[in-house]
């Protein structure tokens, strides 16, 4: 099997030299991460310049661009062998119920959704590396089991793993998504020269984070798994819409 391993975080974080570590003698696995930081690009591609790929020095392939670019580029004729499964992470930082909208963890992983294998998102709820072996323990072992899995088409698994020691961790759930408060107001900042600028604040808290949540798992010392899907359609307010468009026409 060939796996296609992204990030968000960039080529040379140790989130994502972890994930490779950790499935590299698994099968074959070719990187291909954004050259910078690209936390919180979510789906966005880049349409107004030309992307250039670098081979680093371990083999990793660096793209001047966002994750999805570099998933898109890596499914489409960048690589001379077409993967079988992409597989995004290990994300430094939690990516929990709303997360999941701004995430470029998440989004590589999306952009797999075209391949017959579910795609992975892996999370490390910490910005610490002391426990980071948790989160590639867990990577591989699920990664490993996929050959169980009977899931619909483009199917992604958006998994979050707590900051604790291996032998911490309480076990694996099913979760869905939580909810988070609106985030605080963007922080005003004024450069030397008088110019305004702002800082998006931090993501709000938990509003929605009781049990059956990835919240409530990852708090609880729980891997959570989530199983994601791109359909947005909100089958449920088709009756009242199409009753308030036929009075429109």
């Amino acid at each position: 099997m060939r796996i296609l391993i992204s990030n968000d975080d960039g080529v040379t974080a140790p989130g994502l030299a972890a994930l490779h570590a950790a499935l590299v003698d698994y099968a074959e696995c070719v990187v291909v991460a954004p050259d910078q930081d690209k936390s919180g690009a979510s789906s966005s591609l880049t349409l107004d310049r030309p992307l250039h790929a670098q081979t680093l020095g371990n083999g990793f392939i660096s793209i001047n661009g966002t994750p999805t670019d570099c998933v898109h580029l890596g499914l489409n004729g960048l690589l001379e062998s077409p993967p079988d499964m992409v597989v995004s992470g290990i994300n430094l930082g939690a990516n929990l119920g709303d997360d999941v909208l701004y995430s470029g963890t998440v989004a590589a992983a999306l952009e797999g959704r075209f391949l017959d294998l579910p795609a992975f998102a892996f999370s490390f709820v910490s910005r610490q590396l002391e426990n980071l072996p948790t989160a590639a323990y867990f990577a591989r072992k699920l990664v490993a089991a996929h050959a169980s899995l009977q899931l619909p088409p483009r199917t992604v698994l958006n998994v979050n793993i707590p900051n604790l020691p291996l032998d911490h961790i309480r076990g694996i759930q099913l979760t869905r998504l939580g909810h988070r408060a609106r985030a605080a107001a963007p922080m005003k900042v004024v450069d030397p020269r008088g110019k305004a600028g702002y800082w998006i604040a931090a993501a709000g808290d938990a509003e929605d984070g009781g049990p059956g949540t990835d919240f409530h798992a990852v708090m609880q010392g729980y891997v959570s798994v989530t199983p994601l899907q791109l359909d947005r359609t909100f089958n449920e307010a088709f009756r009242t819409l199409d009753g308030w468009l036929e009075g429109l026409r």
